[in-house]
């Protein structure tokens, strides 16, 4: 960052948002990742002469669902457009996209959940993909792959509000989570369903007129948007410090070198020679079909966060890793329906659920145990039927084996031990074998009653009650 003049950054950003269709916006072609390069083609999405596009209800139907989650007033009549460009990835040597008319306009990102922070957007459109140009296959070559040509999109503009880095990272979270709480996207960035073009520029603080902005293309990771602002911004100021102008161009960003390069210049809207789409009518929204959309839309997670925390007496922190992900929010609501213990459930879920999930690198979607079933082992964990140790073994035996938590606990001779003739066995033996421990307890040091209680539970097998242990422990500590 620049240490002369007092520059101001300023940043807008546009994010290209992948609908999560099965099939491309204007053909019945696949939109699977990974599959063999130009797979997925068609004449339609191929440009071919006399191919005719025909417009994706699906897509229509997300595209409105994620405006309008975004606050955005949804347009009842819209108009596709050919957006004039030439690269070895656009077969058609356009794009079909939107510009004076887009499907949406307004809406805003809020940064926080009080909506004490908001950016404010300029428009939502739809658009098609173009192809991938990739350089890294054959030395020397550039191989292109079609399949992501005519893939469905949206692209949201915000207004240049952002004012730093870290603001745009925390920008593109709550964008992320709201179209994946929705279902518009499922905003996977490392396979391109969401990529963002951060227009940079500086100006002097305190002044109202924007600077001269820089475009930087196609980035696909939240550290890259904020290392590729921060190294931007201090070039930026760096030119301005000398006393240099800003020349308005698109960049790209190395990750690997940290710094981002001069591209081409930045075309601006005459350059694309924008009319409307011949082939395809505008796009008309019924009103009564749009307030279904709008009531079709889920609870949406800064809701969901402040309802988690007002019901069931969650922390910030508590609420925030529950609503990471719908699936997530919606496994833990329902294990809770069978146990309504909250912060048991979460406790759980927080850290045997997701651990175990982490672990095989697996989502809460591919979680085998039934919501019900775990609320039953929460159940006996609460009665006192299996102690926490006895019920984590319980937990590995459901997951890989199945059965029912009463039936392992039998098998397995983990129901817990409450009887004191028992528990008494365990404590002697305990205290025997650990003299020393126990004249530091018996002393006054309070720490070693824990160290005790967990032997007991070693020697018991996570059989022993601990509360019960604990109080028998105490007692002996007292007499002697």
């Amino acid at each position: 960052m620049s240490t002369g003049a007092p520059w101001e950054l300023v940043v807008g950003l546009e994010v290209h948002v992948q609908l999560k269709t099965a099939t491309k916006i204007f053909c019945s072609c696949p939109t699977s990742f990974g599959d063999a390069p130009n797979a997925n083609t068609c004449a339609v999405c191929l440009g071919l002469p006399g191919a005719l596009p025909v417009l994706n209800q699906r897509a229509v139907t997300l595209a409105a669902q994620g405006a309008l989650a975004l606050g955005c007033h949804l347009h009842e009549t819209s108009v596709f457009a050919r957006k004039n460009y030439f690269y070895p990835d656009l077969p058609k040597g356009y794009q079909i996209s939107q510009f004076d008319r887009p499907l949406a306009t307004g809406g805003e990102v809020a940064l926080d959940d009080e909506g004490a922070q908001r950016i404010r957007l300029t428009r939502i459109h739809m658009e098609e993909d173009a192809g991938k140009s990739i350089h890294d296959r054959y030395p020397g070559w550039t191989a292109i792959d079609l399949n992501r040509a005519g893939v469905p999109l949206i692209e949201i503009v915000s207004e240049p509000e952002i004012r730093s880095a870290s603001q745009a990272r925390l920008y593109l979270q709550r964008l992320k989570e709201v179209l994946e709480f929705t279902g518009v996207s499922d905003a996977n960035m490392e396979e391109g369903s969401l990529r963002v073009d951060a227009n940079v520029s500086a100006r002097r603080a305190g002044s109202e007129q924007l600077g001269t902005r820089t475009e930087i293309k196609n980035m696909n990771s939240f550290s890259g948007v904020e290392r590729a602002i921060e190294a931007e911004f201090g070039r930026q100021c760096a030119v301005l410090d000398r006393g240099g102008a800003i020349v308005q161009q698109t960049m790209l960003w190395d990750g690997q070198r940290g710094e981002v390069r001069p591209a081409r210049s930045k075309e601006e809207s005459h350059d694309y020679r924008y009319f409307p789409e011949p082939d395809l009518p505008p796009l008309r929204l019924d009103r009564g079909w749009i307030v279904q959309q709008r009531e079709a839309l889920p609870e949406l997670p800064a809701r969901r966060r402040a309802r988690l925390s007002k019901d069931h007496n969650l922390g910030a922190y508590e609420a925030g890793v529950l609503t990471a992900s719908r699936p997530l929010a919606d496994y833990f609501e329902a294990v809770l329906a069978h146990h309504d213990d909250a912060r048991g459930v979460a406790t759980w879920v927080m850290g045997d659920v997701l651990a175990w999930l982490k672990d095989r690198k697996l989502e809460i979607g591919d979680f085998p145990l039934a919501p019900a079933a775990l609320g039953e082992l929460l159940d006996a964990v609460r009665s006192g039927t299996l102690s926490r140790t006895a019920a984590k073994r319980v937990f590995e035996v459901l997951l890989s084996e199945g059965g029912t938590v009463a039936a392992i606990a039998e098998r397995e001779g983990l129901a817990q031990v409450g009887d004191d003739a028992a528990l008494l066995q365990w404590v002697d033996a305990v205290w025997s074998a650990h003299p020393k421990e126990a004249a530091r307890l018996v002393a006054g040091e309070k720490k070693l009653l824990g160290v005790l209680v967990g032997l007991v539970m070693q020697a018991s097998g996570g059989r022993a009650d601990p509360r019960r242990v604990n109080q028998l422990l105490q007692a002996r500590a007292t007499r002697a």
